[in-house]
């Protein structure tokens, strides 16, 4: 089977490429290097059933250069906060041109799609935990709408295509996801408070750090993925963990498991950045019997190693 994976070069994209190949597939690996990093695929660049192809998910005609696929996962989108405020254009286009080129090539050669969407289409939620039937509370003129909005235009496409002209697609909305190969400037909480732990600096907590987050690691993640684009089944599906905590918990647990001396300093909390954070999953509990297995002290622990080493090599950004 052959498998495109846009946005290969990213945390997610390279952990899904390294499962497909070690599930058989034949995979192209796709991406304009924009936030990516070529290292994060240095294993599958090696693998015989690996191709890269350097473009850009927008541009069709380089799409259209990879040829017949049997599915197609559409990752391709700069997904860090720190993205937001320096390229909003590329992140809007990257979610609207750029799905709807990769729903018009999955049509054109029959396969299905699943989209990487994000809990960010819920907002600041005002249900809690979120489910999949809840339309959320975003605000579309926001320092976060070049991704919220972006995203749920995504969906749109997604799911107009499938009514339109029955594209066989599935929408995963993925939950705070962490764990190796996430930029060591990524800026999202847990590689910040890690690498501020581990060079012995403040852990800086946005507001009250009473707000709570759920987050899944990348291999529970990816497996989610692939367990909805076998499952043909539509979605929009949660994928998470709903294991629960607020930042200041996780600020103490990344500081107790790399046993540094940090401390504590608080900084004022981002416009619309979310006071609760939590999925509910029973529809993929249930309709796609999937749930995470890896626990956040052991996720944690794995991605600590890994900048651990990053550090130690002199790696400060992407």
């Amino acid at each position: 089977m052959r498998v495109l994976v846009t946005g290969a070069d990213g945390m997610i994209g390279s952990h899904l490429v390294d499962h497909l190949l070690d599930d058989g597939a034949e995979v192209v690996g796709f991406d304009n290097l924009l936030t990516g990093r070529e290292i994060n695929l240095r294993a599958a660049l090696t693998h015989p059933r690996f191709e890269f192809v350097l473009g850009d998910v927008c541009d069709g005609a380089a799409l259209r250069s990879i040829g017949a696929v049997a599915r197609v996962f559409h990752l391709a989108c700069p997904a860090s906060p720190v993205d937001f405020d320096t390229m909003p254009i590329e992140i809007l286009r990257a979610g609207s041109v750029g799905t709807l080129e990769a729903a018009s090539f999955a049509l054109e050669h029959g396969a299905r799609l699943v989209l990487a969407s994000t809990s960010e289409v819920y907002g600041d939620p005002e249900v809690h935990p979120q489910v999949e039937s809840y339309f959320g509370n975003v605000n579309p003129v926001g320092p976060r709408a070049c991704y919220d909005e972006g995203k749920r235009f995504s969906e749109a496409v997604v799911s107009s295509f499938a009514r339109t002209h029955g594209l066989d697609a599935g929408i995963a909305r993925i939950f705070n996801t962490y764990g190796p190969r996430m930029r060591v400037d990524d800026g999202r909480v847990i590689p910040n408070f890690v690498v501020q732990a581990l060079r012995g600096e403040p852990l800086t907590v946005k507001g009250s750090g009473e707000q709570t987050r759920s987050f899944c690691y990348v291999a529970d993640l990816v497996g989610g993925l692939d367990t909805l684009m076998g499952s043909r089944q539509p979605g929009p599906f949660n994928l998470g963990t709903d294991e629960e905590l607020t930042v200041m918990e996780l600020a103490n647990l990344v500081i107790e498991l790399t046993n540094s001396t940090s401390t504590i300093e608080h900084l004022p909390l981002p416009e619309d950045d979310p006071v609760q954070r939590r999925p509910d999953t029973t529809a993929s509990r249930e309709r796609l019997e999937w749930r995470p297995t890896i626990g956040l002290r052991e996720g944690l622990g794995r991605a600590i190693e890994y900048y651990v080493d990053a550090l130690a090599a002199g790696v400060t950004s992407t």
